[in-house]
């Protein structure tokens, strides 16, 4: 019989605090200096006052928080990077961080088997998906000089923005009704010789869409340029491929052959912010790395992590935390797997309901565990009242009966694209967005729904 249970924080603390105040008597006692001292009272009522201070977010760890991509890291994560963070090791070098520096290269190497990498890859964990984009698109630079980066138009604006950084260009391409990359407009892009990268999204962090990875592949090395696919968000669906859409399944199947990827442990990796991570499939970029540092890289002959990456400090403790995650959730569909897949159908479960109601309607069937509806109404003025209306009253009541939800910005050709014709009286509107990325949600879409419809009939009521 299975032994399984649910585990709190409080029950795991014990073991990481005493364990590694143990490992550090064996070196000796010391006296803290005085410098240090604190009033214990003190400290108490400041801890008191921080309790109350975060009282004031909205409640992200509870599955009736479905507004953005946050999710609780599991209490084996924050463990270990408890214990972890009292030794405080930096993974820029071996020197400083023996112990992570090897469970990194454990993580990496189960990360590259889960995307079908070579055993030659070269990658690394970063601070956030910002971070290892910016570093595969700086080494695209680097190769393709002056060329520019092409990335859908509903693709994180990280690109855009990493571009402005790099002093390359950034192209926006088009997205069909589906919200994935137009391989048309992608392609006469393509044709004009200037792009050196193109960005696939695998789970745009709008929609949840996943770009056309499997054509793009092969049209962008027909042009000469690079594939850097970006699934921060989507990258643990690659676990669950076999229960996804077939299409959709096929695009994740092919980032096998993509040039980089990059995926955010901190996202569906039950981890705490941040931890990222980027993967290259060959080690011939290695060679715009090289650097030189007198005093970084002296107690080992092995390659540093520092000399692979732009970050030059980066905590230990992320690294530790992923290793023991994933010690007892490994990267299959039935270990992290699990966890991921109830979001995806609750996704689906919920996306049906709206189908049939007469007071909401969807915006597009869900890809992921992200899904967009919007309220049954005439014009996009009314859309974007109602939305907000609904956004405001569903977390504006008592704490058991709050619905936290978010909203997501569409202009009418957007939505006549996908069948809904509203009159046009206003350029843009809001309509509704929720990530269902907590497995805890499953079991709630049905209640969820049901509040979801009650505060639509309401909103629609007081703003007409």
């Amino acid at each position: 019989m299975s032994q399984k249970r649910a585990v709190t924080l409080a029950e795991l603390l014990e073991q990481p605090v005493q364990g590694i105040q143990t490992l550090k008597d064996t070196y000796g006692s010391w006296d803290v200096h005085e410098s240090q001292h604190v009033d214990p009272d003190q400290v108490q009522a400041v801890l008191g006052e921080l309790v109350e201070r975060l009282d004031d977010n909205f409640p992200y760890f509870h599955p009736q928080y479905a507004g953005q991509m946050l999710k609780p890291p599991h209490p084996v994560a924050m463990a270990a990077y408890l214990a972890t963070m009292q030794l405080n090791p930096n993974n820029h070098s071996i020197d400083a961080s023996r112990a992570t520096t090897a469970m990194e290269h454990e993580v990496l190497d189960q990360l590259a088997a889960m995307f079908g990498y070579p055993v030659d890859y070269m990658g690394h964990l970063t601070w956030s998906g910002t971070t290892a984009n910016l570093e595969a698109l700086w080494v695209s630079r680097e190769i393709a000089p002056g060329k520019a980066i092409a990335h859908s138009a509903d693709a994180h604006y990280t690109h855009a923005r990493m571009g402005e950084v790099l002093g390359i260009d950034t192209v926006g391409i088009a997205t069909e009704a589906d919200g994935r990359m137009s391989l048309d407009a992608l392609e006469r892009e393509l044709a004009t010789g200037r792009v050196g990268v193109v960005v696939a999204t695998l789970g745009t962090t709008g929609l949840g869409a996943v770009d056309p990875l499997a054509e793009i592949i092969p049209l962008a090395k027909a042009h000469g340029a690079r594939v850097h696919v970006d699934t921060a968000y989507g990258g643990f669906f690659s676990l669950i491929a076999e229960d996804l859409a077939p299409e959709t399944a096929r695009h994740f199947r092919a980032i096998a052959q993509a040039d980089s990827v990059v995926v955010d442990p901190h996202k569906h990796g039950l981890q705490p912010y941040g931890c990222g991570a980027v993967l290259f499939n060959d080690q011939s970029m290695l060679r715009y790395y090289h650097h030189e540092s007198p005093y970084t890289y002296f107690a080992s002959t092995e390659r540093h992590f520092g000399e692979i990456q732009l970050e030059c400090s980066r905590a230990g403790a992320s690294a530790a935390a992923l290793w023991a995650t994933l010690k007892v959730f490994p990267l299959t569909r039935e270990g992290l797997g699990a966890i991921v897949l109830p979001g995806y159908r609750a996704a689906q479960t919920w996306h049906g309901l709206i189908a049939e109601s007469d007071i909401l309607q969807p915006y597009q069937r869900p890809e992921l565990d992200i899904i967009t509806y919007l309220p049954r109404v005439r014009t996009m003025a009314e859309l974007d009242r109602v939305s907000h209306a609904i956004f405001e009253m569903a977390a504006d009541t008592t704490r058991p009966q709050q619905t936290h939800l978010a909203t997501y910005v569409v202009t009418p050709q957007q939505l006549a694209a996908r069948g809904i014709e509203l009159e046009p009286d206003a350029e843009r509107a809001r309509i509704m967005r929720s990530v269902l990325m907590k497995p805890e949600h499953e079991p709630l879409i049905p209640e969820m729904h049901h509040h979801v419809q009650m505060w639509s009939r309401r909103a629609y009521s007081v703003t007409h």
